[in-house]
């Protein structure tokens, strides 16, 4: 009773409050007309709208002041000219380290006036291949390569022989090759726990298949009436989201991390779920740590939400579903999983299928329908695709089913053994030696690593004096290794080992040293508030790759004219 007589009293307190504003409100008013009101009205909500966007957002209040202030100061006569000379230079040396021809090498810029024979062209192609300066078969790369086996080759181009001309899109001229694809499909979705109703398709690669699952997520969020689909990702996700979120205008909303496991922060991602979420996504490996996201969880808030939830297996993928057998047993990551809507895996990695081929697969043929192109109305008649090109190379189709069927599932469950045994010993290596340290704790093929006591950059550096080619990686600044067939040889991992040692005691001599190269570049471009100025040097980067005259009597950017 005394608790109904106090709430009594809160209501005639709040009441009393209530009708005070509403006075004063009214008096403040009490001489306005009726269009001041509107007008009042409509500028305090346009002003909020703008107090709110300009608050909330993911970027903070400092770093975006800093790049205001950074776009300010490269208007500035005398500051933008300055500006201008630091991006030129950083692309010189970007170029200057990554992009080295031969002396005497000039480009080809037009048809040659008469054919070459076939023994010239072959001669010419063997120069090409000759211009690289890194040797990718001596085993001491990360990643790219993931086989390099000879007889695996020599299968690759047999095979390729017998469909180089084939092509999928025309089923009634090359059914073989529709077959083969089938049934690489059907192959793949039986390893990751799919059942008789999974399904999907082959693209081009892991970008392609990531292309595709974002495309049918968002179609599907715009049929549930979702106008502003956003994906939910972490931020160790593979750039090829940011791509699709860039091309299919979809908003990617990056989830932190658990900065000591590196995995996805599940209620950070619970957190960020909105009525536009049109899909989760989790890595099973991610490409810069090698760690598995919490599946399984993030699993149970898709169904709990109803929300399509993808598996980025594209990196190891085709070592993940043999590690069981292999003797390694993950956690759950696959369709066994409810909640799993679609997953993403390589052939062309870990499959050791030649570069370019991956599966994107679905649950069933429901989600896969959303990823369908159809033009019924086309003049040249009905046109479909199933992914986002139309025509496709019926020989690389073919040479990923052959590799499938020559390894078979004994090959694959070896040769995963064999990596997974290489990069549990570095991993346990790496946290015996001093001044570095392991992120998280990689289960299958990619270790990497930090140092708080040096840039870790300048090991990098150090490595590549002794013929190794590492992963530079940013936020935070490491560096990793991935371990493929050609790191299985005996010896590797301890002269790897011992190299990273040799390395470490010769940097700790002067840790605070500056460092220079590529590493270098790396450091500055995480220093920089302003992304657009990392993108418009890498942009320039990428102009270089087509040029064809010396690029060394160009300018690289555009530079802002000097005032007279």
């Amino acid at each position: 009773m005394d608790l109904w007589k106090t709430l009594e009293i809160y209501r005639e307190i709040g009441l009393k409050y209530l009708y005070e504003i509403r006075a004063y409100v009214n008096g403040l008013c009490s001489g306005m007309e009726a269009w001041q009101l509107i007008t009042v009205t409509f500028v305090t909500t346009l002003l909020a709208v703008w107090l709110y966007e300009f608050l909330f957002q993911s970027e903070s209040l400092i770093s975006r002041f800093k790049i205001q202030c950074i776009k300010i100061s490269r208007k500035l006569p005398f500051i933008g000219v300055q500006i201008q000379k630091k991006l030129d230079k950083a692309v010189d040396d970007m170029i200057s380290t990554m992009l080295c021809l031969k002396d005497g090498i000039s480009y080809v810029k037009a048809l040659p006036a008469k054919g070459l024979e076939q023994a010239k062209v072959l001669q010419k192609v063997k120069e090409y291949n000759s211009l690289g300066n890194v040797p990718w078969d001596n085993g001491k790369i990360s990643g790219a390569v993931y086989s390099g086996e000879e007889r695996l080759t020599e299968l690759f181009v047999k095979v390729y022989a017998e469909f180089a001309w084939s092509n999928p899109l025309h089923v009634e001229l090359f059914p073989g090759v529709q077959k083969m694809e089938a049934e690489v499909v059907r192959m793949t979705c039986t390893l990751f726990n799919g059942g008789p109703e999974s399904c999907g398709s082959m693209t081009s690669g892991g970008t392609e298949s990531i292309l595709m699952a974002c495309k049918t997520y968002r179609d599907l969020a715009f049929k549930k009436g979702i106008k502003h689909p956003e994906i939910l990702a972490p931020n160790s996700v593979h750039a090829a989201f940011d791509k699709a979120a860039h091309y299919f205008r979809m908003k990617l909303v990056h989830i932190p991390l658990d900065k000591k496991t590196m995995q996805v922060d599940v209620k950070a991602m619970a957190k960020a779920i909105s009525q536009n979420t049109a899909m989760l996504v989790c890595s099973a490996p991610n490409f810069p740590h090698g760690i598995i996201d919490p599946i399984e969880d993030v699993a149970k808030l898709a169904v709990k939400y109803k929300i399509p939830f993808h598996v980025d297996a594209c990196l190891g993928g085709f070592l993940i579903v043999f590690m069981k057998k292999a003797g390694f047993p993950l956690q759950p990551f696959d369709f066994g999983v409810k909640g799993v809507t679609s997953i993403s895996a390589d052939t062309h990695k870990y499959g050791y299928a030649p570069k370019g081929s991956s599966v994107i697969m679905y649950k069933n043929e429901k989600y896969r329908h959303y990823q369908f192109f159809v033009a019924p109305d086309w003049q040249g008649g009905i046109y479909a695709s199933p992914t986002i090109a139309g025509s496709r190379a019926g020989g690389i189709i073919a040479a990923c089913w052959a590799t499938m069927m020559h390894i078979g599932e004994d090959g694959y469950v070896k040769a995963t053994k064999k990596i997974i045994e290489t990069a549990r010993f570095i991993d346990s290596e790496l946290r015996k030696t001093k001044n570095i340290f392991v992120l998280g704790k990689p289960q299958v093929s990619v270790v990497a690593i930090g140092s708080d006591s040096f840039d870790i950059f300048q090991l990098s550096n150090s490595l590549s004096t002794k013929g190794w080619n590492l992963n530079n990686l940013q936020f935070p600044s490491s560096i990793h290794m991935c371990i493929t067939l050609q790191h299985i040889k005996p010896g590797f991992a301890t002269q790897f080992i011992k190299d990273v040692r040799e390395s470490i005691n010769e940097i700790m001599k002067d840790p605070r040293a500056k460092t220079t190269g590529k590493g270098a570049i790396y450091g500055m471009a995480q220093c920089i508030p302003d992304r657009s100025m990392v993108t418009e040097v890498v942009q320039c980067y990428l102009d270089c790759l087509y040029r064809t005259d010396d690029a060394s009597n160009n300018k690289h950017l555009n530079s802002p004219p000097v005032p007279p």
